[in-house]
Parts: C-alpha cells; structure tokens; sequence
C-alpha cells in the first residue's frame, strides 16, 4: 500500500531514525498496519547489547508511534501536511518478549478516537504472529517551530 517512498513523503523522520518500512493496510480514521524489519546494521545494535543484541523497547514504542502519526495524517485534512505530529502520550506499555535481528515487527494500530485535537491509539506489535509489545499511544498536530 505504502512503501519507504511513499512513507517518506508523509513522515519526517530519517534513517536510523525511520523505523517502518511499509504501511500494507489501512483503513482512515480507523487502523493501519504497517511493518519493520529488524536488521543486524541497526545502529543501535553495537551497544544494545554486545554478543547479545536485543531491540530496545522504547524504539519498538517508537516504530508504533511512527505507524500511528501516518494514520493520523491520512485520515486528516490537508492542512495539518505543513504540521508536525508531537507523540504525546504512552499509557500501559508491556514488553512480552524480546526482538531480534532479522525479526519482522507487524504494527497494527487502532485509532480509538480524536478528541480536541489529541488521537488516541491502541498499538500492538507482533513477531511471526507473536505479541511483543502493546501500548496505548496519544499524538496530536503543532505548528512547526522556526
């Protein structure tokens, strides 16, 4: 549906800080999936941890904030293209099991509603149908500062 193109016209974020790879479904103001391959020349991998690499949860979080920021837009008007989408909020987090090089992360977010200009979403990310991470995720449209 979306590929690294296409996300990058919609996202800011750059690598190594870009952590989705494809958007392969989504319905606006509803849910997206969108998918991350987890690779050993991850920057982070050297120092997190050495002999033992281990994706650090906070960028698994990230990845799903990513997912929900391209929903958020997509299912926006056109006017919040010259925003900046600012991640807000993080309730409940759980780490169910670890991820590795060579994972694939599936992150499937739900848009639960958008009040006042706050979107709520609830994220969960899986590996090989497994669930490593959930969260419920808070984003919202700012004017970006000069």
């Amino acid at each position: 549906m979306l590929d690294i193109n296409e996300i990058m016209k919609i996202l800011p974020h750059r690598p190594p800080f870009l952590l989705v790879d494809r958007v392969v479904e989504m319905e606006a103001g509803k849910r997206i999936v969108g998918l991350k391959n987890v690779s050993i020349n991850e920057p982070f991998f050297p120092g997190h941890f050495p002999g033992h690499p281990v994706m650090p949860g906070v960028l698994i979080v990230e990845s799903m904030a990513q997912v929900a920021c391209i929903l958020a837009i997509l299912s926006s008007d056109e006017s919040v293209r010259s925003k900046v989408t600012y991640f807000v909020g993080i309730d409940s987090a759980k780490f169910r099991k670890p991820v590795f090089p060579g994972d694939q992360l599936r992150i499937e977010v739900e848009a639960v509603n958008c009040r006042r200009g706050i979107w709520n979403f609830n994220g969960h990310v899986y590996v090989a149908d497994k669930l490593v991470t959930e969260a419920e995720l808070k984003a919202t449209f700012a004017d970006k500062a000069n």
